[in-house]
């Protein structure tokens, strides 16, 4: 079973047990001897003893106790450069930072820290983030689709077209040639009735001639035979004229230019598909980053400048909600970019705003508060000043919870 989790010290006495609890700290399971005996023991008993059941559901949670450099437990983290450090890390690296505290310090505030809900806010909009590009393809995807619905109706259409035009052309065609046929035809048809009137007459002329030959006197026939020779001669004339001016009729077919390259194959494209792509221009939400965090960093790789050089720029206005008297003596910006103002009056308490100059509430602080500095990601101080004298000021370290 992929669920089933054996106990760690138990393997390691080469016996099989089952575990029912997970180790967070010493990584391995326990069944429920072994958890009794755990809890019991001094080095073990603040351990966070957790189900198996939730074990798996953080089991693939990219989370290591060991450096990853040094392969040692980690043990101390730096605030200045916001790492985590082992027994190693701690001389060679980090030997000068003022402010490494023991990893036990930091890690019970982690929950409800700054950076926790940060990192959340920073999934989030990275998911929304996500889910733009998703909508946005899927959108592309359909457009796609669309367009080429689009184009095939065009081409449809543009064959359909083409196809009824070119119907038009062969019958405009076909109709030429029927005309010239029938032109043809008509030009053989008066030479051929010409022509069997002649054979008619010569005919005739024979047969009279036979007659005449068979049944005249010798006189009718020395008189018809000179009569009818005329005639032959008129007639072979006749047809001899009629012969010079008759054609014989050879039909070609010329096709166009264009409708050769169809049929040929010349035309090797029906069309062109062109494809032009361009940005899509998504509005990604940046996610700030944590400025508390980030500040030691900043100042360590930022070169020095001339404060001459500095050019202030409007970011936005903030314009405060007044309720009563209100002298404002400070200010600070969170991690979270909300906006911190120090009311000096008896109202004792800070002035919260977003980072857009939105109020968003008030603070309660123990005393008029003259001054505020933001220590790190869960904590700020604040500075009290006496009304007559500027001697005394006394300092209060207030932690932040999320808003």
């Amino acid at each position: 079973m992929a669920s089933v989790i054996s106990c760690g010290p138990c393997l390691y006495d080469e016996t099989h047990q089952y575990a029912s609890k997970w180790c967070t700290s010493c990584e391995e399971g326990l069944c429920k001897d072994c958890e009794k005996t755990h809890r019991k023991t001094k080095t073990s008993r603040n351990h966070k003893l957790i189900s198996i059941d939730d074990y798996w559901k953080i089991k693939d949670v990219p989370i290591s106790l060991a450096c990853s450099v040094h392969d040692k437990k980690l043990e101390w983290f730096c605030k200045s450069h916001d790492k985590t450090l082992c027994v190693v890390c701690l001389p060679t690296e980090h030997g000068s930072c003022s402010d490494v505290i023991p990893i036990d310090v930091a890690a019970p505030k982690s929950r409800q820290s700054t950076a926790m809900s940060d990192l959340q806010e920073a999934i989030e909009v990275t998911l929304r983030n996500i889910t733009l590009c998703i909508n946005n393809r899927n959108t592309a995807r359909k457009d796609i689709e669309k367009q080429e619905k689009d184009i095939r109706t065009i081409v449809q259409v543009t064959r359909t077209k083409i196809n009824s035009y070119l119907d038009k052309l062969k019958e405009k065609l076909i109709q030429t040639l029927a005309s010239a046929s029938e032109t043809c035809n008509s030009k053989c048809n008066i030479v051929l009735q010409q022509f069997n009137t002649q054979e008619v007459k010569m005919i005739k002329l024979k047969d009279q001639v036979l007659q005449m030959k068979e049944f005249a006197s010798d006189l009718q026939v020395f008189l018809g035979t000179r009569a009818i020779d005329k005639l032959v001669m008129s007639e072979t004339e006749s047809i001899k004229t009629a012969a010079d001016s008759i054609y014989d009729y050879k039909f070609n077919l010329v096709l166009n230019s264009d409708i050769q390259k169809l049929s040929n194959g010349l035309v090797k494209e029906f069309g062109e598909i062109q494809v032009a792509e361009h940005a899509t221009n998504l509005e990604f939400k940046e996610f700030k980053i944590e400025q508390a965090q980030m500040q030691q960093k900043v100042l360590n790789v930022q070169p020095s400048r001339n404060v001459a050089d500095v050019k202030l720029q409007l970011i936005t206005n903030v314009g405060l909600r007044k309720e009563g008297k209100m002298y404002i003596t400070g200010c600070a910006i969170l991690p979270n970019g909300h906006l911190l103002f120090a009311n000096y009056t008896n109202n004792h308490n800070l002035l919260e705003y977003s980072e857009e100059g939105y109020y968003i509430g008030t603070i309660p602080v123990s005393a008029a508060p003259f001054d505020i500095t933001v220590l790190d990601s869960d904590r700020i101080a604040i500075s009290y000043g006496g009304k007559n004298s500027s001697k005394y000021i006394t300092i209060e370290l207030v932690g932040l919870r999320k808003r």
